[in-house]
């Protein structure tokens, strides 16, 4: 019989110290056995846990944002730039010589009574002749009377004479002058008559005796286009003159009022004039 002091000690008895083998192995880096050295908390079953994968957790440590069924763009997507708007076109102030329409409505009432009656009772060559003359003639009356015209917004000067159309942006005009015709000049020189426009003497002189009136009895009269309410006494194409140097000043600096001037011919107007005019040749040489 073996007295307590010589008995083992039992292996898992609390009060054990442990043999000097076991503390170096416990002291030794990466033993399972150390029991001061922090371990990894189980965060298998905590949320976002790493081991669960439809976890939100293991979606944000994936990086890949939850897109599926979000109608709404991701912030960091290039937004589609919205097509710039278009800027609209002035509206055209057009002039016109109401003189000049009466007399073409005339003529061509007239053309057409006496054009008419030679084709239906006319015997021999007569209608053939009349009917070379109406192609001659009508056209002829359409551009010198129905046709001229000036056409003005912010942007260019279009000017329809009878043979030719002119479009003249702003930028490139470099003076409007009233003289026995009024004409528009470009930068390089170059002459355009207004038919449009014509000059008349009468009107002039009836405006200059108005204005010497006026000044006699100390009171100016106000002319019917001017938009001051009191000024000097204008015949009205001066006064349209007038608005056109004062479109060039305020529209000759603008980006969108810059190019080249334009030309270009009324072939509606000259084709059939030269039809007519080489028909009734041919009729008049075949005697």
């Amino acid at each position: 019989m073996t007295t307590p002091d010589h008995q083992p000690p039992p292996p898992d008895s609390p009060g054990t110290s442990p043999s000097p083998e076991a503390q170096g192995s416990s002291d030794a880096p990466g033993s399972a056995g150390r029991t001061d050295s922090p371990q990894a908390p189980d965060t298998s079953d905590a949320p976002g846990s790493s081991g669960s994968p439809d976890s939100p957790g293991s979606r944000e440590s994936r990086g890949a944002p939850e897109s599926r069924g979000s109608s709404e763009p991701s912030p960091s997507s290039p937004s589609t730039p919205s097509p710039r708007p278009s800027v609209p076109e002035s509206r055209d102030r057009i002039y016109r010589s109401p003189a000049a329409i009466a007399g073409g409505v005339m003529l061509l009432a007239i053309a057409g009574w006496l054009g008419i009656d030679a084709l239906i009772v006319g015997e021999g060559r007569t209608p053939w002749l009349a009917l070379a003359g109406l192609i001659l003639f009508v056209p002829l009356v359409v551009a010198f009377t129905l046709r001229p015209a000036v056409f003005a917004n912010d942007d260019r000067l279009r000017i329809r004479n009878p043979f030719r159309m002119i479009v003249l942006p702003w930028g490139s005009v470099e003076a409007l002058r009233s003289g026995y015709s009024n004409e528009v000049l470009d930068k390089s020189g170059t002459k355009y008559q207004l038919w449009a426009i014509p000059v008349s003497l009468r009107a002039r002189k009836k405006a200059a005796r108005r204005q010497a009136r006026a000044d006699k009895e100390g009171a100016e009269v106000r002319p019917s286009r001017m938009p001051e309410p009191t000024g000097p006494v204008r015949a009205q194409a001066d006064q349209i003159m007038d608005e056109l140097r004062e479109l060039v000043v305020a529209r000759g600096p603008d980006k969108r009022a810059q190019g080249e001037p334009s030309v270009r011919w009324a072939y509606e107007i000259v084709a059939p004039a030269l039809a007519g005019a080489v028909l009734l040749a041919i009729l008049l040489a075949m005697g």
